[in-house]
């Protein structure tokens, strides 16, 4: 596995000395395979030389390819083939070569996820990552070496999970996950309903103002809020004969006295309590998107490894 790369265990594979030349420590150094004897830097080393890698995946299995060397004919047979048709083939190397430029470090972005730790912004970067795997296929799709076949039908797009993400999270969230600012507008009517009622109270007020002045016929009533009463209508000591029956009386004032009423009660607490329970609203939600995309680490751990190699072979090559 420590070839491979892959960021959790899900499978075993048998380590043989068949399969790769075994390199004592003497002769890695004294070879200054990946770092020089005098300086201890990856400058001068052979690895230095060979390593044109785009991606982050693709410079650890690089390395891993210099530090265990093959001893399969057939597989070295393999690479060779691969390389010899990215060589053969520079329009193709170079279009591949370019559409590696933009991926992130799939692997630890999904161990991230896998973890819970992943925040908004990681998520969007992985949607941003798995939106290029669909054009490096397509480029793949003519390929004639068997290595670079393998490596094209082992990228999955993903689809599914970049248009999850891309229709959930916001475009800039923020830093933290547990400040709201999550999730998209439209995404969820129930979140849609807890913005609009924080953002809407001072027109809840309004709207209820000239209702309840059209209903009493008290020209000079207010609907208004402090800290201390939350929302409230006032009421001049003129027009204290006109005030209806369901209006519940709060504080007598010098010149007006000021009441509440059901409605106002309902409205203080969904507006007061509106931003709390968005905010824990949105985190459930951007939660179960981190979920189903951790539920898909098996195909994002098979599109990473192949990409690590086509980019190891095109660096080569």
């Amino acid at each position: 596995t420590g070839v491979s790369g892959s960021i959790s265990v899900n499978q075993v594979d048998f380590y043989t000395e068949s399969q790769y030349m075994r390199l004592e420590m003497t002769a890695v150094r004294n070879l200054e395979l990946c770092e020089t004897m005098r300086s201890k830097s990856k400058k001068g080393s052979l690895l230095w030389v060979l390593d044109h890698t785009r991606t982050a995946m693709g410079k650890r299995l690089m390395r891993a390819w210099v530090e265990h060397p093959l001893l399969s004919i057939n597989e070295i047979i393999l690479r060779q083939n691969a390389l010899e048709e990215l060589c053969g083939n520079t329009v193709l190397r170079g279009e591949l070569t370019e559409s590696l430029n933009g991926i992130r470090d799939i692997e630890r972005l999904m161990t991230r996820v896998v973890y819970g730790s992943a925040s908004a912004r990681d998520l969007l970067s992985l949607a941003d990552t798995a939106e290029r795997f669909a054009p490096v296929k397509e480029l793949l799709s003519g390929v004639g070496s068997r290595m670079l076949k393998g490596i094209c039908s082992e990228i999955d797009p993903l689809s599914e999970t970049v248009e999850l993400i891309k229709s959930a999270i916001n475009e800039q969230p923020p830093a933290t996950v547990r400040e709201g600012g999550l999730i998209k507008d439209g995404y969820s009517e129930q979140v849609d309903r807890l913005r609009s009622d924080m953002n809407n109270g001072t027109g809840y007020l309004t709207e209820i103002e000239t209702r309840e002045r059209e209903r009493t016929g008290i020209k000079n009533l207010r609907v208004r809020f402090n800290k201390v009463f939350g929302y409230y209508i006032e009421v001049t000591n003129s027009f204290l004969d006109k005030v209806p029956a369901d209006y519940i009386r709060k504080q007598t004032l010098t010149n007006c006295e000021r009441f509440i009423t059901e409605e106002l009660k309902e409205l203080e607490a969904r507006v007061l309590t509106a931003k709390d329970r968005v905010i824990q609203l949105e985190y459930e939600l951007f939660d179960g998107v981190r979920r189903k995309a951790a539920a898909e680490i098996l195909r994002f751990q098979k599109t990473a490894a192949a990409l690590a190699r086509l980019d190891v072979l095109c660096s080569l090559a």
